[in-house]
């Protein structure tokens, strides 16, 4: 798969409060999760109060929407069912 044809997720994070860390923690969970199949995970400062994280331009996490931050093992859920169906997580899915 070329690199412009594998995936994008972005994650927009509120700078104003301090989730910087949230997001790039998550990120390194995606990118290890999914090592050679992702294209890139981009961290975007977003609008206040504002976590909301994108698989090609579809939302698949809302903190508004859910309720607060994903679990790692959620979020992994999530993109796996948009991007890799067939996929088995693993622990991940126990």
């Amino acid at each position: 798969m070329s690199e412009l044809a594998k995936p994008r997720i972005v994650i927009r994070y509120c700078n104003l409060c301090r989730w910087l860390l949230r997001a790039s923690w998550l990120s390194q969970e995606l990118l290890s999760t999914f090592a050679d199949d992702l294209g890139e995970v981009a961290l975007a400062p977003g609008d206040k109060g504002e976590f909301r994280i994108f698989v090609n331009d579809q939302l698949v996490w809302c903190r508004v929407q859910d309720e607060g931050f994903p679990e790692a093992k959620v979020l992994k859920q999530r993109v796996r069912d948009v991007l890799f169906p067939e996929r088995d997580l693993g622990h991940s899915d126990k």
